[in-house]
Order: C-alpha cells, then structure tokens, then sequence
C-alpha cells in the first residue's frame, strides 16, 4: 500500500526517538515510506529501535549546538536530504515538589532541550529548506512535539510548563515568518500518553489521565491524519480545543479553576506525606 504523499520517499530525522511518542513516529514514518534517522541520549536504546524499525541510529545530544549540527550533518549524508524534521525530544525538568525552587542548572538544561534545540535544528534547516522551495522545488517541514501545556498550564514541574510554551512559540513564529515561503510547522500538543513521563508523574498521573491517556501510536496516527490539511495545531486529545478557548475567552476563570487543582493535588501530597 502507496504511503501518505508528504512522507512516501521523504528523508525525516526524529529525536527522542529510543521510545515513547518518539519511536512512534518513527515507526509510524517508516510505515508510510519515509526514509528515516533516529537520534536519541540512549545511544544502545535508539540503535536497538533503529534495528527494529529498519532505520538508522544517529546517537547523541539534540540539544547543543555541536550536537544538533553532528546530527543534521550526518542525518543528511545518510538521507541525502532532510525532507521533514521531527523536534520530538523533550524532558519534564520536576525537581520536587516546589518546583519554584528548581536549580538554575534545571532550568538552563530543560530550556536546552525542549526549546533551544528546535531554535537550533532550525537554523541549519530552514534555509536551505526556503532555498530549494524559492527555486521551485522542495521546502521542508519542521515538526514540535510540545505539549498541551504549551496551549494551557501544566501544574507540577515551572520548566515543563513554560518551555512548552515557549516551544509552541516558536512554532508560532516559525510558520508566521518562513510558512508562506516553503516550510510547513506544525506542534504536536497531546495530554496524558502513556510514556515513561507519565508513569513517573506520581499524583499528578491521574489528571493528566483525565481525558484518557493515549497510546504513543494514537498520537502518531494523529499527526499523519493533520498532514492533508497541513494544520498546525495537532490535538490527539480533541478535548484540549475547547480547554484552549476557554482559556482565551475568560483568562481569570481559567485560573481559578487551575487554582482549585493545584489546591486538590496539595490536600493529596500532604495526606500522602509529600512536602510542600
């Protein structure tokens, strides 16, 4: 069976891509007819996946500038070009229950990876991407998987929420300024998936958990199905459009009833024992 036409052929690169919503896309990609690398921290994990999926293992750090551009390089000597890319690496950055108190070198390393690293891969990308469509071939697509609390708010971890707003941000701009000129971006905002992230959220699973949490592969299937409109906001969870307008419409209503589950979820840490 013929491949979707935006990925049949096409050279796509994934980060964070050893498991989780990561792997998925990979696999989903590979499914469709994409030519595919894999990156990932977990150099044995990624190659083993790679093995699996019939892809090829770019091991390293997404995140830093030298890191980025070993990946792009050799990402592109193996594809002969990157065709889509895949910002799915990200990390959650909780240091504990006061999350107001997380160190600087925290923050500093979630910032790196869930925003940094796309600025990063889309500097080397995009123009060239602008380059090959101005000559009447080619753009790009650059692809962010962020977060529903990048549109909303997540309570727990201050890093993980601001990053993914920072990360749809710059999505935003992204598609703003080089979208009319060959580069479609999209942002991928799931809620609960059932990844290690999940798991290891302790109280806060079940909220996450509210409006089901998905497979990494229904995510996947998620995004596939946004490329024949080529929409932007990719939302797994439907639920989360109508959080995000009611957000918009009436901000401080929004807040207060933010306010009232992080009030639920101190009430259950302290009856568990947890500190505030």
């Amino acid at each position: 069976m013929a491949g979707h036409e935006a990925l049949s052929g096409r050279g796509a690169v994934v980060t964070g891509a050893a498991g989780g919503i990561g792997r998925a896309l990979a696999e989903r990609l590979v499914a469709e007819g994409a030519r595919v690398v894999l990156n990932d921290l977990d150099a044995d994990a990624v190659r083993r996946t790679a093995e699996e999926l019939g892809a090829v293992a770019v091991p390293g750090d997404c995140s830093s500038d030298a890191g980025v551009r070993a990946l792009v390089e050799e990402a592109t000597s193996e594809l002969g070009r990157i065709d889509l890319y895949l910002a799915n690496a990200g990390i959650d950055g909780a240091g504990g229950p006061d999350s107001l108190q997380t160190s600087d070198e925290v923050w500093e390393r979630v910032v790196d990876v869930n925003v940094m690293a796309h600025v990063r891969a889309a500097r080397l990308l995009v123009p060239g991407w602008v380059a090959s469509a101005e000559a009447g071939g080619q753009g790009g697509r650059f692809v962010v998987t962020a977060s529903a609390a990048g549109l909303l708010t997540m309570i727990g971890s201050a890093p993980y929420s601001v990053t993914k707003h920072a990360a749809v941000g710059f999505a935003e701009w992204l598609s703003v300024t080089y979208g009319h000129r060959g580069v479609t971006v999209q942002a991928i905002c799931p809620q609960g998936v059932r990844t290690r992230m999940l798991e290891e959220a302790g109280p806060l699973q079940d909220l996450l958990s509210h409006d089901e949490a998905l497979a990494p592969e229904a995510v996947a299937s998620s995004w596939v199905e946004a490329l024949d409109d080529d929409r932007f906001l990719v939302l797994p969870h439907p639920e989360v459009a109508a959080y995000y307008a009611a957000r918009a419409t009436d901000t401080d209503r929004w807040l207060g009833g933010m306010r009232r589950l992080q009030g639920k979820l101190d009430v259950h840490l302290s009856g568990s024992g947890g500190d505030r």
